[in-house]
């Protein structure tokens, strides 16, 4: 439904950090589903950990807000020469198994709530249909010269 082309079109994010391979279904307003495909070349994998890699949860939650961002902004038709998603939050995150190298990450996306600019999404990432991290993502898409002021940490586009 979307590759990797069109989804440099809607993040900010490029190598290392855009974790979105492909996305294979979206229902606006409700839910998306995509993918990562980890591979040994990940430039993390040299330090976590050396002789037993194991893709770094934090990343695993980054790849799921990516998701959501692509989903607010195909939702809501935004502009992404003109906004940006900033994650706020992440509450609930869980851990279930490793993450490895040749492992395909499943980015299963539901929106909660959506009101205005704030988005409340539940992620869930699998590897062949088993759960490997779960949590809950709040973020806000913003104007992009006003996010400059924002405070955001991060852009959920991050």
């Amino acid at each position: 439904m979307m590759d990797i082309q069109e989804i440099q079109q809607l993040l900010p994010h490029r190598y290392p950090f855009l974790l979105v391979d492909r996305v294979v279904e979206i229902v606006p307003g409700q839910k998306i589903t995509a993918y990562k495909n980890v591979t040994m070349n990940e430039p993390f994998f040299n330090g976590h950990f050396p002789g037993h890699p194991v893709m770094p949860g934090v990343l695993i939650l980054e790849a799921l807000a990516q998701a959501s961002a692509i989903l607010a902004y195909k939702t809501s038709q935004l502009d992404p020469a003109r906004s940006l998603s900033y994650l706020m939050g992440v509450d609930g995150a869980r851990f279930r198994k490793p993450v490895v190298p040749g492992d395909r990450l499943q980015l299963n996306i539901e929106v909660i709530r959506h009101k205005g600019g704030i988005w409340k999404t539940k992620g869930t990432a699998t590897v062949e249909g088993v759960k490997v991290a779960e949590g809950e993502f709040l973020a806000t898409v913003v104007d992009k010269d006003k996010g400059k002021d924002n405070g955001g940490s991060t852009a959920e586009a991050s």
